[in-house]
């Protein structure tokens, strides 16, 4: 190998090149407007490598939902116990990292059972779970609730990002009385 390809990718880290690739194919294309091919020529590796570290375009994907778990879990579990703080965490996600975003609702993108997958998003519905029980007050089902929750903060990050409500100022702010009207009594 010689030339770009050579020094990109000997660089330390092919893996996270391919899957920072994905996620600005994606961000540009969205999650199943690009190829694997697509994806070496904007990491600078070999066409096979991306192919070689995650099998095919559902393991890559995987492997991204996987980590957008992850990535969402620790940005809600830095709230504590401030559901309504929890929720903008959740938003502040989605925009910041839209990519990961678009394919971890999307299961039918990736491979769902996947034990990374499955491991990242349990611990994020773990953690809305306990957000939702600190939040309860009177409301004795909890299953409703989170749901409700749930469908509230993705429902307001799905409008945020494509346009729909984003001429109405800082997205946190906007969302914050939204999000505490669902635990109003």
């Amino acid at each position: 190998m010689e030339g770009v390809n050579a020094i990109s990718y000997h660089h330390g880290d092919l893996r996270r090149a391919i899957l920072d690739a994905a996620a600005e194919a994606i961000t540009e294309f969205g999650p199943s407007g690009w190829s694997l091919r697509e994806l070496a020529r904007r990491a600078g590796v070999s066409h096979a490598a991306p192919a070689h570290h995650f099998g095919d375009k559902k393991g890559l994907l995987s492997a991204l939902a996987a980590e957008g778990y992850t990535l969402l879990s620790d940005a809600l579990e830095a709230e504590g116990d401030d559901f309504v703080e929890v929720g903008i965490a959740y938003l502040r996600f989605a925009i910041n990292h839209r990519a990961h975003f678009e394919v971890m609702f999307q299961p039918g993108l990736y491979r769902s059972d996947d034990p990374a997958v499955v491991a990242a998003r349990e611990r994020a519905d773990a953690l809305l779970v306990t957000g939702v029980r600190s939040q309860q007050g009177s409301r004795p089902d909890e299953e409703t609730t989170a749901l409700a929750a749930w469908s509230l903060v993705h429902g307001f990050a799905g409008l945020w990002l494509t346009g729909a409500i984003s001429e109405r100022g800082d997205p946190e702010e906007v969302a914050r009385p939204v999000l505490r009207r669902l635990f109003e009594s």
